[in-house]
This record gives C-alpha cells, structure tokens and sequence, in this order.
C-alpha cells in the first residue's frame, strides 16, 4: 500500500520503523485523543468494544467492572503512552511493538465503531464524497500499519 515504509523487524530482533514525519506526528496525536475520550466521556457508545463484557448476567458484569475497570483502563493508557512515545523513534523493542500492537487495535476498535464499520466498507474504492472519507482513510491507515506489525512480529 505504501511502497517503501512500514515496519519491519530487524536481524538484531527489533523492529525498524520507515514512518514520514506526517504519519509519526498523527501516532502521537490519536493516543492524546482516545485518552481524552477515555477521560471526558467514558460512556461513549464508541467506547463499548474496548471493555466488552465478561459476563450475560448484569449483576457479575457490574460487579466485574468495578473491581477491574480501572485496571484495565490503565492497561490501555499504558499502550497508548508507549504509543505517543516511540512514534518518533527509529527503532521498536519487542516489548514496544507489542504495545503498539495493542494501541493501534484499540485506536482502531474505536474509530470503528464510530463510523459503523463492516466487511464491506472497503469492497469498493473509498468515495472522496463520502463524509467519512477523512475518517475512513484514517481507519485504513491504521489497519495497514497494523497488519504491518503483525508480520514483522511474526518474522
């Protein structure tokens, strides 16, 4: 999709980010964006697929996210931390590009769901006309650069 950059694990078994200046300063904004979120509205329907729930019964499910929501709410600032940290780096540990992995799944979960996104969203060419199409270019750039992760990981 995008000749020439990406992300490529190393033979020293780090990982090599081939990231323009552009993309590195949008990784470091949407992690600043999703905590805001996570902060100021954390009911937001689009918020929903990070924390799914554990349980059918309401009463565990409530009692679950109150003894774990904030555990797992800090599991996920965590990534996104890592995220906005290294997106300036040239190289990614191990450790780092996990964390990536899990951010970009979570920026990705989010944004999802937001525009309503299924199986055939990206059958045909994105329509610039499209109101979305800022929006959906960012949800494709993302899954991209996560499938770019999974291999290098998988190297």
């Amino acid at each position: 999709m995008f000749e020439g950059h990406g992300i490529e694990r190393t033979p020293e078994g780090d990982f090599r980010l081939r990231l323009p200046q552009a993309e590195r300063d949008l990784l470091r904004h949407l992690p600043t964006e999703l905590e805001q979120m996570l902060d100021d509205t954390p009911d937001d329907p689009s918020l929903r697929r990070l924390f799914p729930p554990a349980y059918d019964d309401e009463a565990e499910e409530s009692e679950y996210r109150r003894l774990m929501r904030n555990e797992l709410l800090g599991g996920r600032r965590r990534t996104l931390r890592v995220l906005e940290e290294t997106a300036g780096h040239d190289r990614l540990t191990a450790e780092e590009a996990q964390a990536w992995l899990t951010a970009l799944n979570d920026l990705r979960l989010v944004l999802g769901t937001r525009l309503d996104v299924s199986e055939d969203t990206f059958l045909d060419r994105l329509d610039a006309g499209d109101p979305r199409a800022p929006e959906l270019a960012l949800y494709a750039y993302l899954s991209w650069l996560q499938e770019q992760l999974v291999e290098a990981l998988a190297t």
